[in-house]
């Protein structure tokens, strides 16, 4: 399942800053179905201080190598968790909120593209992933992120109704998979994506660095989003 997942990431990630591009309005029958305020859709933050967003996904590797770093240069990092991912080692994670500054956020139970779901779908795996979460950590994601960076106009008003103020993807992929991914030109307000791999350690070492280089440094990206 984990090279599949892999795979699929990979064959998606040219695709994804279209998927993303922009914010659009809700279905037009929203108001009238009762549904709240479309959430927005986000792959960056305008602002002009000098900071950049580290974003890690999945949980499946447990590596302690790259929680140490995390640790020790106290890394505000949005973890966008799977339940089944730390639901067999959640100490894993609970010292990066014991210990640190990251937080813990929304990325569904099971990791589908939530396109092919309905709402009803949606919101099991949205809403089920916020009480997952709330249970295990004791606090309830507020940002979420749609698996491959695929959402729908569904995917916005059930994320707010599930308590989420963003549907957050990414500036930039720095994860390496098979091959290193060239560094690019950092930017203030840019939402680095990594993975929780073996490779977790030295990617984020890179993105630290070139942070770093560039006059910035990593911040909480729910201090950056509006409610």
């Amino acid at each position: 399942m984990l090279i599949r997942r892999h795979a699929l990431r990979a064959a998606f990630t040219s695709l994804v800053p279209l998927a993303l591009l922009g914010v659009l309005t809700g279905p037009a029958d929203a108001a009238g179905a009762g549904w709240p305020e479309p959430a927005p859709v986000i792959t960056r933050v305008e602002t002009k201080a000098p900071v950049v967003f580290i974003t890690i996904d999945d949980g499946w590797t447990h590596d302690a190598a790259a929680a140490k770093l995390l640790l020790e240069r106290h890394v505000p990092a949005s973890l966008f968790l799977l339940p089944g991912a730390y639901s067999y080692d959640a100490g894993y994670f609970h010292q990066f909120l014991d210990q640190g500054p990251s937080r813990v956020e929304n990325h569904t139970v099971d990791h589908p593209d939530l396109r092919q779901l309905d709402e009803a779908g949606q919101r099991a795996q949205i809403c089920g992933a916020r009480d997952a979460d709330l249970a295990e950590f004791g606090d309830s994601p507020r940002l979420m992120r749609p698996p491959f960076g695929f959402w729908d106009e569904t995917t916005r008003t059930v994320a707010r109704a599930c308590g989420a103020k963003a549907v957050v993807g990414w500036t930039h992929d720095l994860t390496t998979w098979t091959e290193t991914p060239a560094m690019p030109e950092l930017k203030a307000g840019d939402i680095i994506l990594l993975h929780f791999t073996g490779g977790l350690e030295q990617d984020l070492r890179r993105v630290l660095d070139a942070a770093g280089a560039a006059g910035l440094k990593p911040a909480p990206l729910r201090d950056y989003i509006r409610d």
